[in-house]
């Protein structure tokens, strides 16, 4: 019940945090427009990428230790190469603030959710939305997370409430059934 170790680096709060999948590193994204790569072992931070967008939420590939996404402020997601220390791939269908990343189809697709009120799914490295998802009473959802089944997505909605999507397959929907409510 005590502080093991404090990670040191960014000059401004740090908005996002992902461990990669063998927990030997994780990543960091501040409002200081810089995304960290550290060794959780040493505390030393092993990397730094940036290309002066505020970073919302990092997320490591979930097949490829060596590649992440940074959802940004500007409306756009990059795919950094962590080898090269450059920009892979951008992601550019949001209007808005792109708030989440959530991958899933065991890390062959993911969710991207953003201010723009909409849940756009991308198949991994094609720049191109497969589904859009957006409805005139939908709000925006800053947080969202999949079930272990990866069957479904959970999301935070701006309406207090906390809204369900179906993701099995090809077929994404809502799941007006399970909508909870509450807060």
């Amino acid at each position: 019940r005590q502080v093991r170790r404090t990670y040191v680096g960014h000059s401004e709060a740090v908005r996002s945090i992902n461990y990669s999948n063998t927990g030997i590193q994780f990543l960091s994204a501040g409002f200081d427009k810089i995304t960290r790569l550290w060794d959780t072992e040493t505390g030393q931070a092993i990397g730094t990428f940036s290309n002066n967008k505020l970073g919302y939420c990092c997320k490591f590939s979930p097949n490829n230790n060596n590649m992440f996404l940074v959802a940004c402020q500007n409306k756009k997601i990059y795919q950094w190469d962590v080898r090269a220390g450059t920009v892979a791939n951008e992601y550019t269908h949001h209007l808005g603030p792109v708030n989440t990343i959530t991958f899933y189809d065991n890390g062959n697709k993911f969710f991207s959710t953003s201010d723009d009120k909409k849940i756009l799914c991308w198949e991994y490295e094609i720049d191109v939305p497969i589904r859009v998802l957006a409805e005139p009473d939908m709000h925006s959802i800053p947080a969202c997370t999949l079930h272990p089944s990866g069957t479904y997505l959970a999301g935070q909605s701006m309406d207090n409430n906390i809204v369900i999507y179906s993701c099995i397959g090809e077929k994404i929907k809502p799941v007006k059934k399970k909508i909870f409510k509450g807060h």
